[in-house]
Parts: structure tokens; C-alpha cells; sequence
């Protein structure tokens, strides 16, 4: 099990995209290590991208986008899920990736399809946002942590 390093999430957020498919996000958390395999992703290319939050600009919301490649961008949507981006490219970019499905792997019983039911399975929620996935808790691995 090798973590991604920083300089893997700062690169085109295309690439980043496709190269995420097939690794594992670790996430541990209430005594548990949950693993799911990145299985469906959905870049985001930036402000000029009309479909990324960072579209509007600069926000408290849109902050983490802005920043370092390599954090969690979290927020919620419909006032019920939350959704996990990876930030990638080089500061002030503002462009991610966000994670929309994984395959279970470890202590996951609930659904993963789609980016509200995985954070929810994940426990992933509005604490993760601005995350450092360098951390020891929670990162995206190349191979499986058993």
C-alpha cells in the first residue's frame, strides 16, 4: 500500500481523473478503517468550467478548491448528502475531481453509487472538508490497506 503523493493530484485534472480509477480511499474513523476502490470520478477543469462551483469564483465555499492540490473539497447538496472532490493542479486553479462511486473493499455495508450514498458509507461529511489527503487517516492509496 503506497499513498498518492502530492504531486500525483497536481497534474491536469484529466488525467488525475482517469488515474484515480482503481485506487483505494482509506478512511478511518469511529475505530473503523473503511476502503473503497474508486470505481466512477467526474472532473471539474477549473473556473472556467460553468459546471464547477469555482465557476462563480472565489467563495468560503470554493476556498479548499483554491488551495493546494491533494485536499478534500466536502460540502452538501440538497441539505442531506454530502460529496468529496479531490483538489488538484497547482493552487489558484481551482479544479477537482469529484469521487461518484466506489467498490466496497472494507467495513462497508452500505451502498457506494453515486457521491452522496459513498461519503455517507465512507463517513465522510462536512469535518473532512479542507482534509489534507497526505493525513494518516484519510488519503487515496494505489493499492489496498488490509
Amino acid at each position: 500500500m503506497q499513498k498518492l503523493s502530492r504531486e500525483f493530484y497536481d497534474r491536469d485534472t484529466l488525467i488525475v481523473a482517469k488515474e484515480l480509477l482503481g485506487k483505494y480511499l482509506v478512511h478511518h474513523s469511529q475505530g473503523l478503517k473503511r476502503i473503497g476502490k474508486i470505481v466512477e470520478v467526474e472532473a471539474y477543469l477549473g473556473p472556467h468550467d460553468l459546471a464547477a462551483h469555482s465557476a462563480k469564483g472565489l467563495t468560503k465555499r470554493t476556498q479548499v478548491m483554491f488551495g493546494a492540490p491533494g485536499h478534500a473539497y466536502v460540502y452538501m447538496i440538497y441539505g442531506m448528502y454530502y460529496c468529496m472532490n479531490v483538489v488538484t493542479e497547482q493552487e489558484g486553479h481551482a479544479s477537482a475531481v469529484l469521487l461518484r462511486a466506489v467498490e466496497p473493499i472494507q467495513n462497508i455495508t452500505e451502498r457506494t453509487q453515486g457521491p452522496g450514498l459513498l461519503c455517507k458509507a465512507m463517513h465522510i461529511d462536512k469535518n473532512n472538508n479542507g482534509y489534507d489527503l497526505m493525513s494518516d487517516n484519510f488519503y487515496i492509496a494505489s493499492a489496498p490497506e488490509t
